[in-house]
């Protein structure tokens, strides 16, 4: 299971107003504890900076490289953005994200090429976002016809179906379950992922509900998360379930991680 690590985000007002500061002890901390909780990637986004947000996302990579060899996922809705940074990563990155835009697609794939990045691609379009499992799997079928033209391996692909909030769409969660099946099926070696705490926006106890919606994807095949590996309680649920899942050999990451008390 490929945990991306999603604290250093420009969305969470201590993170920003780090970022204003330049408070390096501040990020380098957040980077450390989510290497250490066991991220994959570190996402790293500074897009609430509308129009610096080219520089403070090359401050925080830079600050972030300097405490951790961990590999980045550089999460940027302006593609200019991530060209200009890139050129810093110092390990083969992933890139949030592409789309079905033609712009996204056009300035985003060659880089992905160029850096040999793995990529995040998520089920819309210009204009719209798939919320019915058919539309989410008709564009990823899409995505992975775009994608794979222009020689990206399967494997480099993590399609995100998107999470949409239950209070407000309830039927959301067994769409995306639906599409993250046939799309892992229909894929062999393509990969799935999510923006796991979307599911609870604007309900009580979003932690319950974010970890009963990980259980249930990971049953359908899920097989990468947007998450806080921080959180103990869900990353205990995680390896219970890949544990549950013949996906833990022996158990071997389920003990390893309760005896260096990872586990709550």
């Amino acid at each position: 299971m490929l945990i991306i690590g999603e604290r250093i985000n420009s969305s969470r007002k201590q993170i920003a107003q780090a970022i204003s500061s330049h408070d390096a002890d501040f990020i380098q901390n957040e980077a450390k504890t989510q290497a250490e909780a066991g991220a994959s990637y570190l996402d790293v986004n500074a897009g609430s900076f509308v129009g610096e947000e080219e520089k403070h996302l090359k401050w925080l990579i830079e600050v972030i490289q300097e405490v951790t060899d961990l590999p980045l996922c550089i999460d940027s809705p302006d593609p200019e953005v991530i060209k200009s940074v890139l050129p810093m990563v110092k390990t083969t990155p992933m890139i949030n994200s592409i789309n079905l835009e033609p712009y996204r697609l056009e300035c985003i794939l060659p880089l992905v090429v160029e850096h040999r990045a793995k990529v995040i691609a998520l089920c819309q379009t210009e204009s719209s976002m798939a919320e019915t499992t058919e539309g989410k799997v008709s564009i990823a079928c899409q995505l992975v016809e775009k994608v794979t033209a222009l020689g990206v391996p399967l494997d480099d692909l993590y399609i995100d179906p998107l999470i949409y909030p239950l209070s407000t769409n309830t039927k959301s969660a067994l769409a995306t379950l639906d599409a993250i099946e046939h799309i892992m099926k229909e894929f062999p070696g393509a990969h799935t992922t999510c923006g796991l705490t979307n599911i609870s926006y604007g309900l009580p106890n979003r932690k319950l509900c974010n970890r009963t919606f990980l259980v249930a994807a990971i049953v359908r095949g899920l097989d990468s998360s947007i998450l806080d590996p921080t959180d103990k309680k869900l990353y205990g649920t995680l390896k219970a379930i890949l544990m549950i899942m013949a996906k833990d050999e022996f158990c071997m990451e389920y003990i390893k991680s309760f005896r260096e008390g990872s586990l709550e």
